[in-house]
This record gives structure tokens, C-alpha cells and sequence, in this order.
């Protein structure tokens, strides 16, 4: 974190907050209150240490309803996201049965981000498999510089149907409705009327040319 005095009002009483309490207090329950009640954000990541953390200790627990988010990829912090009724479960490469059911049965959208497989080179998640058993599927691309620094949605749709056996269809409702699902909004996602024009016009002849055409720069025109 930088000196409280370089932050604005809301961050510095977050950062006070957060150095005052490291000793005697779980520092993620004290980051997480206060980005609520300073109104910093509307969602908020607990990484895979800090959901691995929620399982050795389960006094501690994200407090932001809606906001909750969590970053697991494999064992029990993916059941542990269902339980808490996070919004999303990030990652989700490495999934057990019990996993996949949870998912399925639970109100956490498994958000997929083929983009940190393509850049590691790991193992990409069974999107399949997710949806075959009902769970629903969100697409993003993580974009960060430490394991995947591509901000392309189309190149995550194009990896999407290639690597994980999506049909374009599917990639591209993961992409825009699933999205939409993982933040808990329904006014984007979809175009339906009352729903925000959040919206690209693609130069192209049909949305498969998405996965069809990877790399090429598709969008014509973007209307927010």
C-alpha cells in the first residue's frame, strides 16, 4: 500500500484501518468491510490464498453480499465459494465431482479464463463438463501482467471454442451473458428492452466469426 497521505479519503481510511489492525485482527475481514463502507467498489477478488485461508479458519468470511468473488481453481474453496453464495468462482481448473455438482446446484457462476492457460501453458478447464452438468459458465479474460496480459475478449471466445469444446454460441453467451451473471447484473449481458446499449457491432457476416477468425480486430463499432 502507499503512505496514507497519498491516497484520497476513502482509500486512507481503508489504509489506517488495515495497518492498525494487522495484529490482532484477520486482515482480509478488515480490507473487505472497509472497501464497503468507504464505498470503494463494487466487487472484490479473496485470491486463492485468502480463500484457502477461509478454509483453515472458518471464522472468517467475506462480508459483501453481492460483491463476493472468489479465486479457487481446484478443492474444497470452489464448495466453499458455493456455500458462502459468492457470486463467482474464478479459475475453476482443476475441478472434483463435488465440485462440478456444487457449482451445478449453487447460485456461483464458474468463470473461466482461458487466457491464464494459453499464457502458462497449463491445463485448460473443462467448460464442458461445467456446462453438461448445469452450472453456468461466465468468460473473462483476467488480463494482468503476471500471468495473462491480453485484455481480447474475442481471442478468450476463440480459445474458449477450441480448447474447451464450446460451440461459438456458447462462448460468446459465456462471454456477454455469463459475464454479466458473475457480477450479478441483469441490465447488461443481453439486449433486451430496458437493458443498457452496452453493445459492439461486429464487421463481420455472423458472431462465429469470433472463434472463426482469432486475432482479427471484428468490432466496428461500440455503443455504451
Amino acid at each position: 500500500m502507499r503512505p496514507a497521505g497519498d491516497l484520497p479519503a476513502g482509500e486512507e481510511a481503508l489504509h489506517r484501518r488495515f495497518a492498525a489492525s494487522i495484529d490482532d485482527e484477520p486482515a482480509v475481514l478488515v480490507v473487505e468491510d472497509g472497501i464497503r463502507e468507504e464505498r470503494l467498489a463494487k466487487r472484490v477478488d479473496a485470491a486463492r490464498a485468502v480463500a484457502a485461508q477461509h478454509v483453515r479458519e472458518r471464522h472468517v468470511r467475506v462480508r459483501l453480499g453481492d460483491a463476493r468473488r472468489v479465486e479457487p481453481d481446484r478443492g474444497p474453496a470452489v464448495r466453499l465459494a458455493v456455500e458462502l453464495g459468492a457470486a463467482s468462482a474464478d479459475h475453476c481448473t482443476h475441478l472434483t465431482d463435488a465440485d462440478v455438482d456444487a457449482l451445478a446446484g449453487g447460485g456461483t457462476v464458474a468463470t473461466l479464463l482461458p487466457g491464464v492457460e494459453f499464457s502458462t501453458r497449463s491445463p485448460y478447464p473443462d467448460a464442458r463438463r461445467l456446462l453438461d452438468s448445469g452450472a453456468t459458465v461466465a468468460l473473462a479474460t483476467d488480463c494482468n501482467p503476471g500471468s495473462c496480459f491480453t485484455s481480447s475478449m474475442p481471442f478468450c471466445i476463440a480459445l474458449a471454442v477450441r480448447e474447451m469444446s464450446l460451440t461459438p454460441a456458447e462462448a460468446v453467451w459465456a462471454a456477454t451473458a455469463g459475464g454479466a451473471a458473475a457480477l450479478r447484473r441483469t441490465d447488461v449481458g443481453r439486449l433486451a428492452v430496458g437493458t443498457r446499449a452496452d453493445l459492439a457491432v461486429l464487421d463481420a457476416p455472423t458472431y462465429r466469426h469470433l472463434a472463426y477468425r482469432p486475432g482479427v480486430p471484428l468490432a466496428r463499432t461500440l455503443e455504451v
